[in-house]
C-alpha cells in the first residue's frame, strides 16, 4: 500500500474527523459509570450487576480489534470507518430505548463493535496518509479533542441524570455521530491493500480467546469479586491461546499479527512499554475518586471537579509534545518522563486530609502534563518505525496492548487496595492502605523506564525524521 496523496482541503479536516471519533469514545467511556446506579433503579435490577454494561462494552472490544486492520486492508478505510461510526451511534439509540438490562447489554455490544473500528482505523489512516515528519504533530492534534470526553464525562452524566435520565448520556452520540458521518463520507480517503489476503480465522480466534478470557480474569480480580482459583484458571488457558498464537504465527503466511513486527526495534519497546508503563494511568480514574470519597471524605460532586486538572494539564502539554521530542528524542523523553510519573503516582502517598486544596489540584496538574507526555511519546514511538505493509497488523496490535494494560492497571489497584486494607478498617488505617497503595503503582509504573533504555538512541532521535516510502 503506497502513502495517500492528500488534497489541502482534506489533509486539514481528516484530522477533525479523527478526533470527532476519539471523542465519542471518550466521553462514553467517562460518562457512562455515573449512570449505573439510576439505570439500575430503572430497569429494576441490583446496581452491582450494571457492571456487565462496561464489561460487555470492553470484552467486545478487545474481541473485534486485533481483526481492525485486516477489515481496513480488504474493505478500504473510507466504508469500514463510516460504518463504525454509524454502528456505534445506532448502539448508542439501541441502548437510550433499552428497556430491560438484557436489551442494554445487547444495545453496548453493537455500540463496541463500532468502537472496536473507530479509533484502530482512524489512526491507521493517519499513520498511513501523512509523512512520519508529521505524525507526532497530528497525533497530537487528534488526542485534545478526546481530552475533553474525560473534562467533561463525570460532570456532565452526574447533571443529565440528576435533570433529565440516563437515556440523555446516549442519545447525545447522535448529534455527533451524524457530523462524524457526513465527514467521513466525504474526507475519509478510501485506503485499501492492493493484495487480497486472507484473513487469518484460527489466529483471530486464539489472540481473541485470549484477550477475552485475560480481560474477563482481570475484572474477576478487581472488581466482580471471582474466587481465585477460577480467576487463574482463565488466566492460563488465556495465557495457553496467547502462547498457541504466538507458536503459529511464526510459520504461516500472513498471521494476524506477525512475528515479524517485532524486528522493528522501537515497536518492540513499544509495545511492551505500553503494556508496562500504562499500569500507573490505568490505575489513577479507579484510585483517585476512592481516595477523595472513601478516605479524605470529598463528595461526588468536589471529587469530579478535583479530577479536572488532570484533564487540563493533559491538554495544556499536548502542544508541547513535538518539539520536546524532536529536542530530546524519544529515548530520553521516555526514560524521563517515565521516571517523573511515577514519582508523581508515588507521592500521592503523602495526601491526607490537612492538605491545601491547591497543592493538591496542582499534584493533579503535573500527573495529567506527565501523563499526556507518556502517551504520545509512547504511541508515536511504537507506530513511527513501521512500514506502510506493517502499519494495520501494528496499529491493530498496539491498540489490543492498550486495552489490556488498563484493565491491568485497576485490577492490580484493587488487589493492592484490597491486600492493604484491614477488615472494617476506617481514618487514618484506610488512608494508610490508599497510601501504601500509590508507593507500590509507582513504583510499579517507575520499573518500565527499564524498557525504554533498549531504545537505540541514533534510532530514536532519527525516527521522527523517517517519511513514509
Amino acid at each position: 500500500m503506497t502513502q495517500a496523496v492528500l488534497d489541502a482541503r482534506t489533509a486539514r479536516v481528516l484530522p477533525w474527523l479523527v478526533a470527532i471519533a476519539f471523542f465519542m469514545q471518550t466521553l462514553d467511556g467517562t460518562i457512562l459509570n455515573t449512570a449505573l446506579p439510576a439505570m439500575a433503579r430503572d430497569l429494576a435490577e441490583d446496581p452491582l450487576r450494571m457492571q456487565g454494561v462496561v464489561i460487555a462494552y470492553m470484552l467486545t472490544v478487545a474481541l473485534l480489534i486485533p481483526a481492525s486492520g485486516w477489515v481496513a486492508d480488504r474493505f478500504g478505510t473510507r466504508p469500514v470507518f463510516f460504518s463504525a461510526i454509524v454502528l456505534f451511534t445506532l448502539g448508542s439509540l439501541l441502548c437510550a430505548m433499552s428497556t430491560s438490562f438484557n436489551q442494554l447489554v445487547m444495545s453496548r455490544v453493537v455500540q463496541a463493535v463500532g468502537g472496536a473500528l473507530m479509533l484502530p482505523v482512524g489512526r491507521l489512516v493517519i499513520l498511513r496518509a501523512y509523512p512520519r515528519s508529521e505524525f507526532v504533530r497530528v497525533m497530537t492534534f487528534i488526542a485534545l479533542p478526546g481530552m475533553v470526553g474525560p473534562l467533561m464525562g463525570p460532570t456532565l452524566g452526574g447533571w443529565l441524570v440528576q435533570y433529565a435520565s440516563w437515556h440523555w448520556i446516549f442519545l447525545i452520540n447522535l448529534p455527533v455521530g451524524l457530523i462524524g458521518c457526513i465527514a467521513a463520507f466525504r474526507f475519509m480517503p478510501d485506503l485499501k491493500s492492493a493484495e487480497r489476503m486472507r484473513f487469518d480465522t484460527v489466529g483471530f480466534l486464539l489472540f481473541g480467546g485470549a484477550m477475552v478470557l485475560i480481560t474477563i480474569a482481570l475484572e474477576g480480580l478487581g472488581e466482580m469479586q471471582m474466587p481465585h482459583a477460577r480467576v487463574m484458571l482463565l488466566v492460563a488457558i488465556g495465557g495457553a491461546c496467547l502462547a498457541a498464537y504466538w507458536l503459529r504465527a511464526g510459520h504461516i503466511d500472513k498471521p494476524l499479527f506477525s512475528p515479524t513486527l517485532f524486528h522493528t526495534r522501537s515497536f518492540a519497546v513499544g509495545i511492551f512499554g505500553n503494556l508496562f508503563a500504562r499500569l500507573g494511568s490505568g490505575a489513577l480514574p479507579f484510585l483517585l475518586p476512592l481516595l477523595l470519597q472513601v478516605a479524605l471524605g470529598y463528595s461526588p460532586s468536589q471529587a469530579g471537579m478535583t479530577m479536572i486538572p488532570l484533564a487540563l494539564g493533559a491538554m495544556f502539554i499536548k502542544p508541547l509534545a513535538k518539539p520536546l521530542i524532536d529536542r530530546l528524542g524519544y529515548r530520553r523523553i521516555l526514560i524521563g518522563n517515565t521516571l517523573l510519573l511515577g514519582s508523581l503516582i508515588a507521592s500521592l502517598a503523602t495526601i491526607d486530609g490537612q492538605t491545601s486544596t491547591v497543592l493538591l489540584l496542582l499534584h493533579l496538574s503535573l500527573i495529567g502534563m506527565v501523563n499526556s507526555m507518556q502517551f504520545t511519546a509512547m504511541n508515536t514511538v511504537t507506530l513511527v518505525g513501521l512500514s506502510n505493509q506493517n502499519a494495520s497488523s501494528g496499529n491493530s496490535l498496539l491498540s489490543v496492548v492498550v486495552q489490556l494494560s488498563m484493565s491491568l492497571g485497576v485490577a492490580s489497584a484493587g488487589a493492592l487496595l484490597g491486600g492493604f486494607t484491614v477488615p472494617g478498617a476506617d481514618g487514618t488505617a484506610l488512608l494508610e492502605a490508599f497510601h501504601l497503595t500509590f508507593l507500590c503503582i509507582g513504583a510499579m509504573s517507575m520499573l518500565a523506564a527499564s524498557l525504554f533504555f533498549q531504545l537505540d538512541s541514533k534510532q530514536a532521535m532519527a525516527a521522527r525524521h523517517i517519511d513514509t516510502e
